[in-house]
C-alpha cells in the first residue's frame, strides 16, 4: 500500500530544503516501521485510537494490540520528525500529512 507525504513547515525552508526533510521523515519513518507498506494502515489505526481514547489513552483501556500499535506509531513519528527536523525542534516547528 502506498501513501503520500507532505511536510508543512512554519520556517522558512526552500522548497529543496522541504523535499529533503520529506525524504528524510519518509525513510525514518519506513525504516521504525520495517517496510513503507505499513505506514498508511499503521496511522489509520493510530488515527482510529485517538479518535476514540484522546492523543494519551490510560494504557488499561487499550488491548495489548492496540496499545502495540499506538507505541509503534508514536515512537516512528518520532523518530520521523527528529530525521526530518533534526533533534532540538520542538512540536509547533511542522506538521505532516499522510493520506493513502
Amino acid at each position: 500500500m502506498s501513501y503520500t507525504l507532505k511536510l508543512y513547515a512554519f520556517e522558512d525552508a526552500s522548497p529543496a530544503q522541504l523535499q529533503a526533510a520529506e525524504q528524510r521523515f519518509r525513510q525514518a519513518l519506513e525504516a521504525s516501521l520495517g517496510d513503507a507498506s505499513l505506514v498508511a494502515p499503521v496511522y489509520a489505526a493510530y488515527r482510529r485510537m485517538v479518535a476514540i481514547y484522546g492523543e494519551a489513552p490510560a494504557q488499561d483501556v487499550l488491548s495489548p494490540e492496540q496499545l502495540e500499535v499506538f507505541s509503534q506509531w508514536q515512537a516512528a513519528e518520532s523518530a520521523a520528525l527528529t530525521a526530518a527536523l533534526g533533534p532540538h525542534r520542538y512540536m509547533g516547528d511542522a506538521q505532516f500529512e499522510i493520506s493513502a
